[in-house]
């Protein structure tokens, strides 16, 4: 065998290597990033199931009391803009995340609100309605805490891949950039205060 040939033979041999390499690390990327899309959608979905629940609890507050119809009201109208919001984002994008995280803030301090006002009242506390839906509430705000924390997991898995080497070549190639997860809102390090 001359030489020549065995250059090319060894340069075809690299070839192929870097193009399988290039083809599995691609494989790989497009992997991370379908579970960062799976893990935004289970959050959307406890976003949702929140969204779902709020309406009980505004119905298990007013059948026991009226005279709190502005919190019930703030309840009703932060549900309707997390709805309208959760109807437009589809993708993990920092907007959205930003967007969707102003809304749900502003859900769970009117759900707080309607706590708050169901623990002055042990007429509403004591209802067997509301200890139930306030078990699922409960498993709701867990299941979001979960479905943040998978999400969040998911973006740093996708993110190491992009950002390592040699997989950061073939990130870049193929027009994979980072992604952005959650972070918590300034200012959540602290309690907040419920004032009766």
């Amino acid at each position: 065998m001359n030489p020549r040939n065995r250059v090319w033979i060894w340069v075809l041999g690299l070839v192929a290597v870097a193009g399988a390499y290039l083809g599995m690390t691609y494989n790989r990327l497009v992997k991370q990033e379908e579970n960062v899309k799976l893990n935004w959608g289970n959050l959307q979905n406890a976003y949702q199931r929140r969204l779902d629940l709020t309406p009980n609890l505004v119905a298990a507050v007013k059948a026991s009391s009226d005279y709190e119809k502005q919190t019930l009201q703030q309840v009703t109208e932060a549900r309707a803009k997390a709805m309208e919001i959760a109807s437009g984002v589809s993708s993990p994008t920092p907007d959205n995340y930003q967007r969707q995280e102003q809304v749900q803030g502003e859900m769970v301090k009117s759900i707080n609100r309607v706590i708050a006002v169901m623990e002055r009242y042990p007429d509403i506390k004591s209802a067997k309605n509301f200890l139930l839906l306030q078990s699922q509430l409960e498993g709701t705000e867990r299941r979001i805490k979960v479905s943040r924390s998978d999400f969040n997991a998911a973006v740093a898995s996708y993110n190491k891949l992009v950002r390592g080497f040699p997989s950061g070549i073939a990130a870049s190639v193929f027009g994979f950039k980072t992604k952005e997860g959650f972070l918590s809102e300034a200012g959540a390090d602290t309690a907040p205060e419920v004032k009766f």
